[in-house]
């Protein structure tokens, strides 16, 4: 009885932690004073003040466009790239695989810098498509891994039965391969976007000084203070990724309980 009670106080105390910035933040987002130390009393303001702040809006806007763009872009090469990868011979396979692992072991500063000269050295201005083409390629990898183990999960004598069965290769894909591989798909997707969504180092080196995301607005702003509109901004977005995960946990919950059953 005293060790689970000891367990679950120490579960507490991390949950306590971890949270306690973000608690902390929707705390201020309805401080009607702008001070971080004094409670001025409860306010709606900074919400209202929030839809009202074009920069902050734009930074949300060109932050959402590269975050869905790049994921988009990265989940349909990245897929590609791992179906190429998965059929390669094991030598080719092994060193592909490394090559693949680079981008995400390296620091994102030595990335942002390596994509920023070699812009640079092409002579590319430096806005919002270099920015795009820098997030969609630290996002391949995340996509290929995420897509690699569905297709060793594979049957690999479904799609070679479809073709036998008069299925051209490209209806065989989208029939056979694609649904069984679409979890993985899907998650690739997702961290792809949160990954570009989450970026400020890659994206401070590869912008142009005329559009800025929440990332490098946010940077910007520390200097000066950070205004209460983004305790606003940063609490919609945290409720509205937890109401994502709830919905799609329930989701997932119904579908394990109907298949037990």
């Amino acid at each position: 009885m005293v060790k689970k009670l000891l367990s679950r106080c120490y579960v507490g105390l991390i949950i306590l932690f971890l949270y306690a910035p973000i608690l902390i933040l929707i705390f201020l987002s309805f401080n009607k004073s702008k001070s971080r130390s004094r409670w001025g009393g409860f306010t709606l303001h900074w919400y209202k003040e929030l839809f009202q702040n074009d920069a902050i809006m734009s930074a949300l806007y060109t932050t959402l466009i590269i975050a869905l763009l790049s994921a988009l872009i990265a989940t349909i090469i990245g897929t590609a790239a791992a179906i190429a990868i998965n059929n390669m011979k094991k030598v080719p396979r092994t060193i592909m695989m490394a090559v693949t692992n680079i981008p995400m072991l390296n620091a994102d500063i030595v990335t942002g810098i390596s994509l920023m000269l070699i812009f640079v050295a092409l002579n590319y201005t430096l806005g919002f498509t270099s920015v795009l083409l820098a997030h969609i390629t630290f996002n391949i990898p995340y996509v290929i891994l995420s897509v690699i183990p569905k297709l060793r999960q594979l049957n690999p004598n479904t799609f070679e039965a479809a073709l036998d069965l008069g299925a051209s290769p490209v209806y065989a894909f989208f029939k056979v391969i694609l649904p069984d591989i679409f979890p993985g798909v899907l998650s690739g997707f997702f961290l792809a976007f949160t990954m570009s969504l989450d970026d400020f180092v890659i994206t401070h080196f590869t912008k142009g000084p005329e559009i800025n995301t929440l990332s490098t607005k946010i940077y910007t702003e520390v200097r000066k203070g950070i205004k209460p509109e983004m305790y606003a901004l940063s609490t919609l977005m945290f409720f509205t990724v937890l109401i994502l995960l709830i919905l799609v946990n329930r989701k997932n919950a119904d579908k394990a309980t109907i298949k037990n059953k």
